[in-house]
């Protein structure tokens, strides 16, 4: 298993990223985790995702490491699926382990919302009518905004 950062078309084993992160720190007290899926919605049939490698690599690297320094993290994964998805695949998977369950938690919240709108992917649906392009959703920009917020007050 990878540590850190994966980009990959093979399937994220959720189980396995978990159970690495259970029990490795005697002074880790929590360990959350956030299991994003391709859902049934209208008449889509799969998500196919592109990335610029190197580049995403590179920008959920860096969400990473703001996010062990700000909340003291023993350990943050963040597993993204690229390529074809059907209905019920795993597309990512962000976990964290800490201390205490607040940080683990929070840290989880940062990692997907900033991921959503700050790492290079593109989402291509594929319906019973076609395929289209999805924009990026005002909600997803919001989310990343809070912590936008909540970082530049704790700054100043």
């Amino acid at each position: 298993m990878l540590w850190g950062i994966q980009v990959s078309a093979e399937p994220i084993v959720t189980a396995e990223c978990l159970s690495a992160l259970t029990g490795q720190s005697p002074h880790d007290g929590a360990v959350a985790s956030f299991v994003g899926q391709v859902r049934a919605d209208g008449d889509l049939v799969a998500l196919e995702l592109e990335h610029y490698p190197g580049v995403t690599e590179a920008a959920l690297s860096a969400l990473r490491e703001q996010a062990i320094a700000r909340w003291s993290l023993s350990q943050a994964i963040i597993h993204h699926r690229v390529g074809r998805m059907e209905i019920g695949d795993t597309i990512v998977l962000v976990a964290t382990s800490a201390p205490h369950r607040r940080a683990a938690l929070e840290a989880v919240s940062f990692l997907i919302d900033r991921l959503k709108t700050e790492a290079p992917f593109w989402k291509c649906a594929h319906t019973a009518s076609g395929r289209h392009w999805v924009e990026a959703r005002d909600s997803d920009t919001t989310a990343s905004q809070y912590w936008r917020d909540q970082i530049a007050q704790e700054d100043a």
